[in-house]
């Protein structure tokens, strides 16, 4: 309701450095009642923002873009001291989120009735798009400022009012972001951030009827819970779950640009995106080739503070996710993965803090526990196919079915396996997401 809020008895949250492992701030821990009123906020604000012309929410929409462009690196810095991610990533993110502002500042201004050709003679048929009310968008700490304003903005454009629960470990992001949004000019309620633990808050918005859509990016495991807590008010709900993309090499291919890519790409944000390609599947010819390609490749790649400049990655969010990756590779080792380059333990040199080594594992079976489980680190399994029916059928099994990869010279293979793919994003020779991209996927993502 445009009011800072203290939490339930003035309770906090403690927010934490990861490359430190030490204190950096905290937040007002919001309770079930705080969520609530929230909710109410955002509904009485609902019909003079849903009422406004799609210009003047458009105008809005633009001058918060603009002032996010111009706090590029505030944000940034605020983005790396909680979650972690090197300042030159960062900076990147920030541009990534602004562009959804923009992109959907400019939608909002488009038609939004429809003419239908009539099937009566004496009248005409008209499709209207409305807002459906409160919406409640549920983000993470791997993208904690693109997630917002990817949700945020659509809905707000729409003519929706928002209730905003952002991941407990990033969320000055997301009180930055509303703090801009309130200098632009959204009014009072319209855009409402709630700090605290996400089954108490979200928990509540769950079951209130007032909030008419969810939009959720976070763990397969966590969407299955939402989904069936949605039931019970009918809410519409977007779902973007888990991913364990399958990027997959011809022997056709150029060896060094994949191999490059398929490193740089799984070890972006210190692994910790989910359409990451983490599983390395290669023609047989070039396998052996193709390990010790990815094992130079990974061992170039530097762990470093990530305020400081320079091509490196950074910690892990948080000492949970630490000990899971590390539980991860464990069970590779057990299970008979080979270790090219990294393995347990944090890197030389970085005693405190969530600093994860590098890890390549190769000879994998996809029936492995890192082969069917998402990792979210800095760890790459690799695994052999001969020709295209088994690379397709590796890459098709597993529950996610988000991204996936394609590296070959000959047009039409990439065609073929492409069509051939469960994922919502097939990527050849390359990696072109971009704004105005669809981003979903198959099975339980």
């Amino acid at each position: 309701g445009g009011r800072w809020r203290a939490g339930g008895d003035a309770a906090f949250v403690p927010v934490t450095d990861p490359a430190t492992g030490l204190r950096m701030g905290e937040v007002a821990k919001i309770d079930r009642t705080g969520a609530s009123d929230a909710v109410a906020a955002a509904q009485q604000a609902f019909p003079a923002w849903a009422a406004l012309l799609p210009q003047q929410r458009s105008a809005i929409l633009r001058r918060w873009f603009d002032l996010v462009v111009a706090a590029r690196e505030d944000l940034a810095t605020i983005m790396t001291a909680e979650q972690g991610k090197p300042i030159s990533e960062a900076r990147g993110e920030i541009d990534y989120a602004a562009s959804f502002i923009e992109f959907y500042a400019e939608e909002t201004k488009r038609p939004n009735i429809e003419s239908v050709t009539s099937h009566l003679g004496d009248a005409e048929v008209e499709v209207w798009r409305e807002p459906v009310g409160v919406a409640a968008l549920v983000t993470p700490w791997n993208f904690p400022s693109a997630m917002i304003t990817r949700k945020a903005a659509a809905a707000l454009g729409a003519g929706c009012t928002v209730v905003v629960h952002p991941s407990i470990e990033t969320p000055f992001s997301a009180l930055a972001l509303a703090e801009l949004g309130e200098r632009a000019g959204i009014p009072a309620g319209v855009f409402n951030v709630v700090t605290g633990h996400a089954p108490e808050i979200v928990g509540a918005w769950m079951e209130d009827e007032r909030v008419r859509a969810l939009s959720f990016t976070g763990s397969t495991e966590v969407g299955k819970l939402l989904y069936r807590q949605g039931a019970d008010t009918v809410k519409r709900l977007v779902l973007e779950l888990g991913g364990h993309a399958p990027f997959i090499v011809f022997a056709d291919a150029d060896l060094d640009t994949a191999l490059r890519f398929s490193v740089e790409n799984c070890f972006s944000n210190s692994g910790q995106s989910c359409d990451a390609p983490t599983r390395l599947l290669v023609e047989k010819s070039v396998y052996d080739e193709a390990v010790t390609m990815a094992g130079r490749f990974a061992a170039e790649v530097q762990v470093g503070d990530p305020l400081q400049p320079g091509e490196h990655i950074g910690p892990l969010v948080n000492r949970i996710q630490f000990e899971r990756v590390q539980d991860h590779i464990r069970k590779g080792i057990e299970e008979g993965a080979r270790v090219v380059t990294g393995g347990l333990g944090r890197p030389d040199g970085f005693e405190t803090g969530y600093f994860v080594k590098p890890t390549i594992f190769a000879d994998v079976d996809n029936g492995m526990h890192i082969a069917r489980n998402e990792i979210f680190g800095p760890v790459l399994v690799m695994i052999p196919f001969d020709g295209e029916d088994e690379a397709v059928a590796i890459g098709n099994d597993t529950e996610y079915g988000l991204a996936a990869y394609i590296q070959t010279a000959d047009a039409a293979r990439a065609q073929r396996v492409a069509r051939r793919l469960r994922a919502g994003n097939v990527y050849i020779n390359g990696n072109y997401g971009d704004t105005d991209v669809p981003f979903g996927g198959y099975k339980q993502s």
